[in-house]
């Protein structure tokens, strides 16, 4: 049991990004599909579906690159995490890369893009950065 999922699952598709796998498999949970709908929705990802198992089931996730493999995910941050949470306001939201990046932020309406956050005005914790 891990202590901090979205930790790791930013490790795992790091490393299967790295490696230029076609897909990869982790454990599945709500905050995870978000995260990885919002990744599929801002095109790091080509697409996710859910493999039933005897369990929670596996999430799978299908990784996109270019044309001449070259990685699409430059890279990953974990900002928040179990022991230090970082919240900020709308105002207050960071710019990954200079505007090149998402944030994550996880709001009272749900997980949302920076951008889509400072569009509705709302702050909230900053799960991650990816560019």
């Amino acid at each position: 049991m891990s202590s901090d999922p979205i930790g790791d699952l930013f490790a795992i598709l790091q490393n299967a990004n790295h490696k230029l796998k076609e897909h990869v498999d982790f454990p599945a949970s709500n905050l995870k599909k978000e995260v990885v709908r919002l990744l599929k929705e801002e095109g790091y990802v080509s697409g996710f579906k859910l493999v039933p198992d005897r369990k929670q089931g596996q999430l799978r996730v299908f990784m996109k690159y270019t044309s001449n493999n070259g990685r699409v995910i430059r890279g990953m941050k974990r900002v928040s995490r179990p022991g230090l949470r970082i919240y900020r306001g709308a105002d207050e939201l960071p710019k990954v890369q200079g505007g090149l990046g998402v944030a994550i932020v996880s709001t009272s309406k749900g997980l949302m893009s920076d951008q889509d956050a400072r569009r509705k005005k709302m702050g909230g914790e900053i799960i991650g950065y990816i560019w």
